[in-house]
C-alpha cells in the first residue's frame, strides 16, 4: 500500500509515506487507491480511499490536505484543512501536528522535506515545470520562514518518471538550454530523429544541491515502468486512455 525511505523514517516526530496504487477500493483504469480529486473516477471511491491514507498518518479524513496544482513554483503555509477553495499551489508547509500534507502525482516528482529538529515539513509536486521555475527552492524558503534551516532538511523524492521513459521533443530541449547550456546533461539520446529522454529526477536533484538542502535522497522509483504499483499519465496517454489516478505521497509531524 506504500513506500517509506529509510532515512526520513528514522526521523523523529515525522511520519510519511509515498502510497502506492495498491490497497483502494477504485476499479478499471483508476485500480485502487486513487487519491485524485481531479480524476474522473467515483467521488465516493477516492473518498474511502483518502480516508484509508488518512489513517495510515493518523489524521482526520478532512485533515489529509491537498492543493490545487498548476505547475507552479508556488508554496502555502498550512495550519489546518482550507476554508472554501484550495490554494493554487504545488508546495505546503507546516508546523501543525494534526495535519498530513499529501501531494498528489502520477509521473511528475513528489518530494517529501523535513527539519524534524525544527519541526517543520513540507510536500512539493515537482513536474518539469515546476522543477525548472523554482518550486523546490521555494518550499524551502517557505520552510525557513517557519523555523527550518536549509542545511538540516532531508528531501525525498518518490516515484517519479524516469528518464528511460520521459520523452520530449527539441523545443523542450532548447527551452532549458537556453535558461542554461550546462542543462544538456540532462538529455540523452532518443530513438526517435530531433527527440531526447530527459531525466527529471537528476533535474529535480541538481535543484535540491542549489537550494542548499543537507541531504537529498531519490528513491530510484519509475512511475512509467512500473504498472503494478505505480499510475503515469504518460503511460495513460499511449494507451489512448481516458483518464488515469493519481498516487498521495504523504508527510506528517507525531506529537
Amino acid at each position: 500500500m506504500f513506500i517509506t525511505s529509510p532515512e526520513l523514517a528514522a526521523e523523529p516526530g515525522i511520519a510519511h509515506a509515498f502510497f502506492t496504487r495498491e490497497g483502494g477500493v477504485s476499479t478499471g483504469i483508476y485500480a485502487s487507491l486513487n487519491g485524485g480529486l481531479g480524476s474522473n473516477d467515483n467521488p465516493a471511491a477516492i473518498a474511502e480511499n483518502r480516508a484509508r491514507m488518512a489513517a495510515h498518518m493518523k489524521v482526520a479524513p478532512t485533515h489529509l490536505v491537498s492543493v490545487h496544482q498548476v505547475h507552479s513554483a508556488d508554496a502555502v503555509v498550512v495550519t489546518g484543512p482550507w476554508d472554501g477553495d484550495k490554494p493554487r499551489a504545488d508546495a505546503m508547509v507546516t508546523t501543525a501536528h494534526d495535519v498530513a500534507l499529501g501531494t498528489s502525482t502520477a509521473d511528475c516528482g513528489p518530494i517529501l522535506f523535513a527539519d524534524s529538529e525544527a519541526g517543520v515539513i513540507g510536500a512539493a509536486h515537482s513536474g518539469w515545470k515546476g522543477a525548472f521555475t523554482g518550486i523546490v527552492g521555494a518550499t524551502v524558503t517557505a520552510m525557513e520562514k517557519l523555523g527550518a534551516r536549509r542545511e538540516r532538511i532531508l528531501a525525498v523524492l518518490g516515484p517519479t518518471i524516469s528518464a528511460k521513459a520521459y520523452e520530449v521533443g527539441p523545443e523542450f530541449v532548447e527551452r532549458f538550454k537556453s535558461e542554461n547550456a550546462t542543462y544538456a546533461r540532462f538529455f540523452h539520446g532518443s530513438e526517435r530523429p530531433a527527440h531526447a529522454m530527459f531525466d527529471l529526477p537528476a533535474f529535480i536533484a541538481l535543484r535540491a544541491q542549489e537550494a542548499g538542502i543537507g541531504r537529498f535522497i531519490d528513491l530510484g522509483l519509475c512511475t512509467y515502468g512500473d504498472e503494478n504499483r505505480f499510475f503515469s499519465y504518460r503511460r495513460t496517454t499511449h494507451r489512448n486512455e481516458s483518464d488515469y489516478g493519481r498516487l498521495i505521497s504523504a508527510i506528517a509531524l507525531r506529537r
